[in-house]
């Protein structure tokens, strides 16, 4: 029985996220028909990251068995084909080790955050990142984002749904720049909390207007509860860009 990693790209709008879900298209459920269509057998497949509903990816990775053999590249393709219309696409196709998987095997995950600063209504970009009309002072939400970085107890920037068994999360990167109009944060750790990356960034921009200071970012930290963080950014400026596995 042959295993195949692969990662995945697509666009987040209109889906219900990674999950399946007894209502909606999600980014599961579209692979997983496509293999159905392809191979005539029902899979269910591993992902790396649930992302959100609006949440888009660059470097999703999954997971799934066959019951017989193809070629990488016969299978990213066919299951390309039958993806189409969706905004999903497998952009590499591998065999891979039975033990791989996509979720518990990563050793790291890296997200994007895109803002747009400009009170310029947007086109391109409408609906892939978040558009934000107040000035935004990046270089004090840099610095203030190094509080969060490290080992700590992320309950106050964590869904009061999230799953998780701890809030403990060591954040090995939160960094935050300019390039033009678009603010860039990008944020790296072995697993994030559900809503975390989105909390975080939340709190960051009430840092760049400066409605809040260093202190009040320390502050809700320390305070181990949700009401204390900011509110979610939206979910269309999240990306999953990447994930990590030892080789």
């Amino acid at each position: 029985m042959p295993d195949y990693r692969v990662v995945i790209e697509y666009d987040g709008r209109g889906m219900v996220g990674w999950q399946r879900q007894k209502k909606g298209v999600s980014v599961q459920q579209s692979i997983e028909e496509a293999l159905f269509k392809f191979c005539g057998e029902e899979i269910r497949i591993q992902g790396a990251g649930r992302t959100d509903a609006g949440v888009h990816a660059l470097g999703q990775v999954a997971n799934f068995s066959l019951q017989s053999l193809h070629k990488p590249h016969v299978v990213m393709n066919a299951v390309n084909y039958h993806l189409k219309p969706t905004s999903v696409v497998i952009i590499s196709c591998e065999e891979t080790d039975p033990e791989f998987n996509a979720r518990f095997s990563a050793t790291g995950r890296h997200y994007l955050y895109r803002i747009i600063n400009r009170t310029a209504p947007l086109t391109v970009d409408y609906g892939l990142a978040w558009q934000f009309k107040r000035p935004l002072d990046h270089d004090a939400m840099h610095e203030s984002a190094q509080l969060l970085v490290g080992r700590h107890d992320f309950t106050s920037f964590r869904a009061v749904a999230c799953q998780a068994k701890s809030p403990l999360r060591t954040l090995e990167k939160l960094e935050v720049k300019r390039v033009g109009d678009e603010i860039q944060i990008g944020t790296s750790a072995q697993s994030f909390l559900h809503n975390q990356v989105r909390s975080m960034v939340g709190s960051l921009s009430l840092i760049g207007t400066g409605q809040w200071q260093k202190e009040d970012l320390l502050k809700a930290l320390d305070a181990k509860d949700r009401q204390a963080a900011g509110p979610n950014a939206p979910p269309y400026g999240l990306y999953l860009i990447a994930v990590d596995y030892e080789r």
